[in-house]
């Protein structure tokens, strides 16, 4: 039996391990093991390289769980932990992380991000994205929820991989809408995303889409929503972002910075 440490959590984690009755492994890989449960909610389970998320529960990086487990693997939920076929993961020494920025501040600032963001090029990775971009872009800067609720539909679950480009490209994009609009209507407008977006994808893909909704991000875009707010190099962090996946992360900013783009061509 392996036993390692939980490092951190967040509060959807928590509610995922007290209405979980049969949890089952999705995904097994190196750094990641995703479970998913009868409720078809993820939890993912991840080194602390990778950081913090949503949904993530943080663990030490003692162990590849490739090497450990694989997709039949008993999951067990105990008091102060979980067990994964032989590795137990305790709890004890975890912390609670917030997962939801700070928008107040960001949407008081939205204008001098709008100035930044607008001078920065849009690269889509995957070009079947750009039939369906503009109308989305266009709906969340003027705060359009049932066109951006059709555009959705169509990006949603396009490409290919556990999270495909066009629900990386909404995700960056709703982040945007919490920065650009009032809470009300970004809890709106990013609702309907998520609500008509998460049934046409991939278990993982649709709980990165309804945690945006949510107000949530990973813990890298937190680093950048924190540069932005601090007027420092927003370029390292970007990077990060652009790091992730093998055009996850840059679709992800091309849907957030083209929303950006968008709202400064608007006039006054």
């Amino acid at each position: 039996m392996q036993s390692i440490n939980a490092l951190s959590y967040t509060e959807n984690v928590t509610h995922w391990l007290a209405n979980s009755n049969q949890p089952k492994i999705l995904h097994v890989f190196d750094e990641v093991c995703n479970l998913i449960n009868e409720n078809k909610e993820i939890l993912s389970i991840v080194h602390a390289g990778i950081g913090n998320g949503p949904f993530n529960l943080v663990v030490e990086d003692v162990v590849m769980f490739a090497r450990s487990l694989d997709a039949k693997a008993n999951v067990s939920i105990q008091e102060t932990g979980i067990s994964l076929g032989d590795i137990e993961i305790s709890f004890s020494h975890s912390q609670l992380w917030n997962p939801i920025p700070n928008w107040n501040e960001l949407r008081d600032k939205k204008d001098e991000i709008a100035n930044r963001l607008s001078l920065l090029p849009i690269e889509i990775e995957d070009e079947s994205i750009l039939r369906f971009s503009d109308p989305l872009i266009g709906a969340l800067t003027t705060g359009d929820a049932q066109t951006a609720k059709a555009a959705a539909s169509k990006l949603a679950g396009l490409g290919i991989g556990l999270t495909p480009a066009g629900d990386d490209f909404l995700m960056g994009a709703m982040h945007a809408a919490w920065i650009i609009h009032p809470q009300d209507t970004a809890k709106k407008i990013t609702e309907e995303i998520a609500n008509v977006a998460a049934p046409l994808t991939t278990s993982l893909s649709g709980a990165w889409l309804k945690s945006a909704a949510r107000g949530e991000a990973g813990e890298l875009w937190h680093d950048l929503f924190d540069a932005l707010l601090e007027d420092s190099n927003i370029y390292v962090p970007m990077s990060r972002i652009l790091s992730v996946g093998e055009t996850s992360g840059s679709d992800a900013l091309a849907g957030f910075i083209g929303v950006f783009s968008a709202r400064s061509r608007l006039p006054l």
